[in-house]
C-alpha cells in the first residue's frame, strides 16, 4: 500500500476506463470467442480466463459486505475514483476484483473503473510492486483533481506474505498458487473489503490536507 502523491492520472485513461459491468461483459464475450484480454492469445490464458469468470460469477453471488469496513467506508468524505489495472487472465484478479466492488458498493461517493493492463503499458509501468507489473493494482484517485491519493495491490497483505515466504523456500510456483487459492477460499473476501476501506479513509484525509495546504 502507499498513500498521497501529486501525481495525476490523465484523462485519456479515464477515458479509456470501463464501468465493471463493461469490463465483465467484454471478458464474458472474449471467452465466448476463445480469446482473452490483451494481444497475448496463448490458449492457456485463454484457459484461465475462462476459469477466472467461473469463479467471479460464483464469488459476486457469495460475497457480502464487511460490517467493519463497510461501517469504516460509510465515514468516508470526498469523491474517490478506484481505478483497476486487471487483465482477464489473472488470478489474483478474479478473487480480488468481486470483493472490491462489494465493498465499493457501500458507499456512493466510491466510483470503481477498470483498464486493461496489456493495452496500458506506459499507465502500469508508474504504479508498479517491486519493479514488477503485478495485478491487480486499485489506484484511488480524487474525482474532482484525479490527484492520485493512494495504490493497493495485487493481492491483501497476508496473501502477500504467503506467496513471498513460500517462494523464499523455493516452493514451485503452481504449489504456491495452490496454495494461495485455499488462502482466498477461507478469508472470503475479507481482508481485501477492510484494506480498501482503510485506504479510503486515509486517502480521503489525504485529500483534505491536500485541499487546505492550496486553500
Amino acid at each position: 500500500m502507499s498513500f498521497a502523491n501529486t501525481e495525476i492520472i490523465e484523462q485519456e485513461y479515464l477515458g479509456r476506463s470501463m464501468s465493471f459491468a463493461e469490463y465483465n461483459g467484454l471478458v464474458d464475450s472474449l471467452v465466448e470467442a476463445d480469446r482473452t484480454t490483451g494481444p497475448n492469445q496463448l490458449q492457456a490464458l485463454v484457459d484461465f480466463t475462462r476459469l477466472n469468470q467461473a469463479r467471479v460469477r460464483r464469488l459476486l453471488k457469495t460475497l457480502s459486505a464487511d460490517e467493519d469496513a463497510a461501517a469504516m467506508l460509510r465515514s468516508v468524505g470526498g469523491r474517490q475514483i478506484w481505478l483497476v489495472i486487471t487483465d482477464g487472465w489473472c488470478g489474483d484478479a478474479a478473487q480480488n476484483v468481486p470483493a472490491i466492488e462489494t465493498i465499493a458498493a457501500v458507499s456512493g461517493n466510491i466510483e470503481t473503473r477498470y483498464i486493461l493492463r496489456d493495452e496500458n503499458p506506459e499507465l502500469m509501468d508508474r504504479f508498479l510492486t517491486r519493479g514488477t507489473r503485478s495485478i491487480p493494482k486499485v489506484i484511488v484517485l480524487d474525482r474532482v483533481t484525479r490527484v492520485v491519493l493512494g495504490t493497493w495491490g495485487p493481492r491483501p497483505a497476508a496473501a502477500q506474505e504467503l506467496f513471498d515466504r513460500r517462494r523464499a523456500e523455493g516452493v514451485d510456483k503452481p504449489v504456491i498458487l495452490e496454495e494461495l487459492q485455499r488462502w482466498y477460499n477461507a478469508d472470503k473476501g475479507i481482508s481485501v473489503q477492510r484494506e480498501m476501506a482503510e485506504i479510503a479513509c486515509k486517502c480521503a484525509d489525504a485529500a483534505e490536507r491536500q485541499t487546505a495546504a492550496f486553500a
